[in-house]
């Protein structure tokens, strides 16, 4: 008799597309899940989960606690090595904490993202962290002040929002400019209500124009490879 048939292997895309199903599951848990809670939140076969979950622990992208599986430190490896502008995280890391510790605003630094959301890169919390926290990979719609100063240049250069979204919170937010002028990401300073938003105003639009300056010197530091000669 003829040994039965195997189910086909999925093919290469659809194994990758649930391996990032997975990881994106295991991102939006704030704790370990299990091989089923797993499977219904990608609605992807228990059996299926369980072998992405052994290759993806394989090369540390995920990591077994307990019964359940969290993020590895692959994933956060690579997620650091990520830059959405050529050195853009490193020229705002310190004008960034200098902000945060100037106004006691929380300071995120956020990007537009592929499905024209804004997506924060890099986020110091502050006093309204109980009432919006800010993290890193965070996405939010375009409506926001950072929102706003991601869309390009603004009349007054500072975009103002006063609780016009989030009741109880204010926020302040400029673009930050490539040495081209382009504009490749926005730093928006978040405070709770009721405080006066002019001297916050000032601090992150002197805090935006430090970033920018920083990139223009990093992109001045950066060595050009010579001209190849064609033959």
């Amino acid at each position: 008799m003829n040994a039965p048939a195997r189910p086909a292997a999925p093919a290469g895309r659809g194994v990758l597309e649930g391996a990032f199903a997975l990881l994106e599951a295991l991102r939006t848990h704030e704790r370990e899940a299990g091989v089923t809670e797993l499977a219904l939140a990608c609605g992807v076969p228990k059996g299926t989960v369980h072998r992405l979950l052994d290759q993806l622990a394989a090369v540390g992208a995920v990591e077994r606690k307990g019964r359940g599986y969290r993020l590895g430190p692959q994933v956060f490896r690579l997620g650091q090595a990520w830059q959405p502008h050529p050195g853009l995280r490193a020229a705002a890391r310190l004008p960034l904490h200098r902000l945060r510790a100037a106004t006691g605003a929380s300071v995120v630094l956020t990007v537009l993202s592929e499905d024209e959301l804004a997506m924060t890169v890099s986020s110091v919390p502050g006093e309204p962290e109980p009432l919006v926290p800010v993290r890193d990979g965070m996405s939010f719609l375009l409506d926001t002040a950072a929102g706003q100063a991601l869309r390009g240049p603004t009349g007054g250069g500072v975009v103002l929002d006063r609780e016009d979204v989030m009741d109880g919170v204010a926020c302040a937010a400029v673009p930050v400019r490539a040495p081209d002028g382009r504009t490749v990401a926005a730093l928006a300073g978040l405070v709770r209500a009721g405080r006066a938003l002019a001297p916050l105003a000032q601090a992150v639009a002197e805090t935006g124009l430090a970033v920018t300056r920083a990139l223009a010197r990093g992109a001045a530091a950066t060595p050009r490879l010579p001209a190849v000669a064609r033959p």
